[in-house]
């Protein structure tokens, strides 16, 4: 009898085991957050060069400074023409957007004007300027890819001058002379890609008075200019995007 019991209770074990399987399912799966997506953005941390195209308006005012013999006479003249050049610079941006750097720039202008003496109608002053230069410091606020900046420093250029005779038609001579000025100036610029932006910008320049001499006399010549130009710049050297954040 114990051995008919020994063995029902066996059979039972079997008959059960298939269906207490079947109500054991699997654990669900663990849900696990997919990586953050790290976002980057625009950066105006680096070096740049590039070229612009512009226009040039340049007040001259010239003075005779002869007390004897012919008078070039006293005069004003508005010296206008387009320029093209290139430049490059540095920029560090910090404390979030502000911005700072530095820029040098050269361009060939050809701009010139002239008139003739009041004081004597038969020669004629022209006016020329041939190169302009700057080297200038910038600060400026960014709002991602746009940056708004102002700059100021120092400028050079190259004048010609000539005194012409309108009646003998031959020239008192020409004489070439570096000028150093100062310059202030306020743009914008925004980066379309990520390695090249393109700006706006004006300058005022003021290169004082300088007093040229020729063999038949002298004059003195203050000259103030304002220049638009705009032009691109191909960045490098730690410009384009860095990872600062991570978005869920």
């Amino acid at each position: 009898m114990k051995k008919f019991f020994m063995i029902g209770v066996a059979l039972s074990a079997l008959v059960a085991a298939p269906a207490m399987a079947a109500d054991m399912r699997p654990p669900p799966p663990v849900y696990r957050a997919p990586p953050p997506v790290v976002v980057p953005i625009w950066t105006w941390t680096g070096c740049y060069i590039g070229g612009h195209v512009g226009g040039l308006w340049a007040r001259k005012e010239i003075a005779d400074t002869t007390l004897v013999g012919p008078f070039f006479g006293e005069a004003d003249h508005t010296v206008n023409g387009w320029l093209g050049g290139v430049q490059a610079g540095c920029d560090y941006q910090f404390a979030g957007g502000w911005v700072i750097g530095i820029q040098s720039d050269f361009a060939w202008t050809s701009a010139d004007s002239s008139h003739v003496s009041v004081l004597n109608p038969v020669l004629t002053i022209e006016t020329k300027i041939e190169w302009l230069g700057s080297f200038t410091g910038r600060l400026g606020y960014a709002w991602g890819r746009f940056l708004g900046y102002v700059k100021g420093g120092g400028a050079w250029e190259r004048d010609s001058f000539d005194v012409f005779d309108n009646v003998a038609l031959t020239s008192f001579g020409t004489l070439d002379r570096r000028r150093y000025g100062w310059t202030v100036g306020v743009g914008g610029e925004y980066a379309f890609a990520d390695y090249l932006s393109g700006f706006v910008e004006y300058n005022y320049y003021d290169f004082g008075t300088r007093d040229f001499a020729f063999g038949i006399g002298s004059f003195d010549i203050s000259e103030t200019k304002s220049v638009v130009k705009a032009g691109l710049n191909f960045r490098f050297g730690g410009f384009g995007k860095y990872p600062v954040a991570a978005r869920y």
